[in-house]
């Protein structure tokens, strides 16, 4: 077998030295300490490799908008109706340009697989969602795209969002989602989304519960349905912040519920620290519920990024590794084995709850992954670590140089001359 690429020197989470990675015709030919070929080589000089970084809740379609909304109280209503808004100017270039910056940077920074929804309804029509697809097509070198048909302002008191739903998931999209929070009837809208996921045998994901209120959880009905039609492991919600309100009796026994049904959260603190407490005068809560704990009750966890440069977070650099580190410093997470087990919301367990089959490093596994300036995912949430370069099917798809400080030694100016 000829090998095309050696990475010399990489430091595996849970090893306890270097090794070496072999590729060959896109796949890990052998992984193994002084790996003995004369192939071209790249140092990796210690420094942490994975699988890549996985997003399992963005939106592409709605980022970038932030100058065509108006802030005035940052509530999630306010958001949602700003961007029902706006959508309804959108274009198909439009959101193919901005979801493409979005994109470009999530590379950069280290990711190679999202999960993207795209609001289809009467006000986006099929505009946004035909310009993901062809975003998905287009990446597919560096990023794979997984699109969720998605009805963001509800389903009972929407007519024809139902049908338009039914038309992508039978022209590209992955899943379907549903958000029964914007809906005047949450039970229906949850079987109905639950309806169209068995009628295409794909997975649902739903944005839920999201605010501070304790009572009135739609949770219990997405458990019931999800045990009903025997989709555990093919379920997934987001925010559900109502149980960052929960006392540890009440949140440890929706964990559990949540475990028996194999449902999958996936916490976003950008998003939830931006728009939940607002009525709160002092003492804000923090309105992030708590993955950590919910993992070791069993559940399968994952932290998002959710929105960039929206009403619903008008920020953001689409960086896994910052979200981590926002969710560590807001947990209250400082110990190693702690930090690691976040670096795993957004590796491992972000791969569980897509369905990944090959995403750990194995010899026969494709050669896709990403060398981190770190030494362990510990240090690279701690640290805020950058991606220094990552490899899809055998090929580079970026690089970022490390920075150079220049006073204190000789440089050459602006027009050659050395100083």
């Amino acid at each position: 077998m000829a090998i095309d690429l050696v990475i010399r020197n990489a430091f595996l989470p849970g090893s306890d030295g270097f090794t070496d990675i072999a590729f060959a015709n896109g796949r890990i030919a052998a992984m193994a300490p002084h790996f003995v070929c004369d192939a071209p080589e790249y140092d990796a000089r210690g420094r942490l490799i994975s699988g890549g970084l996985i997003e399992t809740h963005i939106h592409l379609d709605k980022a970038g908008i932030i100058g065509r909304c108006v802030l005035c109280t940052g509530t999630l209503a306010e958001a949602v109706s700003e961007t029902s808004k706006a959508k309804a100017a959108f274009t198909e270039e439009d959101v193919y340009a901005r979801g493409a910056g979005i994109v470009e940077q999530a590379i950069l920074n280290g990711t190679n697989r999202l999960r993207t929804f795209v609001e289809i309804d009467g006000r986006a029509g099929f505009r946004s969602f035909d310009a993901i697809k062809r975003l998905r097509a287009d990446y597919a070198a560096a990023i794979d795209i997984e699109i969720c048909a998605f009805a963001q302002e509800g389903l009972t008191n929407d007519p024809g969002t139902e049908e338009m739903l039914d038309t992508a998931l039978a022209s590209g999209a992955d899943l379907v989602g549903g958000c029964p929070y914007t809906d005047p009837n949450p039970a229906d809208h949850i079987r109905r989304i639950f309806d169209l996921g068995e009628r295409y045998g794909v997975p649902v994901d739903f944005h839920l519960d999201f605010d501070l209120d304790p009572a009135g959880s739609n949770l219990p009905l997405v458990i019931a349905e999800t045990l009903a039609r025997g989709y555990q492991g093919r379920v997934s919600v987001g925010h559900v912040t109502k149980l960052s309100a929960l006392p540890p009796e009440a949140f440890e026994a929706v964990a559990r519920s949540l475990t028996q049904a194999g449902i999958a959260v996936t916490v976003l603190p950008a998003t939830d620290l931006f728009l939940t407490g607002r009525a709160a005068t002092h003492l804000v809560p923090r309105g992030v519920t708590p993955a950590h704990r919910l993992a070791q009750l069993g559940v399968l966890t994952t932290i998002s990024t959710n929105n960039v440069l929206n009403p619903f977070t008008p920020f953001g650099d689409v960086s896994l590794i910052r979200m981590a580190n926002l969710y560590a410093n807001v947990a209250q997470i400082g110990t190693a084995e702690a930090l690691e087990a976040v670096f795993d919301m957004i590796t491992i367990n972000a791969a569980r709850l897509l369905g990944l089959e090959q995403y750990a490093l194995d010899v026969g596994g494709p050669a896709t992954l990403v060398l981190f300036d770190a030494v362990s995912g510990a240090d690279a949430v701690a640290r805020l670590s950058p991606a220094v370069t990552g490899w899809k099917n055998g090929r580079q798809t970026f690089l970022r140089p490390a920075s150079r400080l220049l006073f204190g030694q000789q440089h050459q100016n602006l027009d050659g001359r050395l100083e």
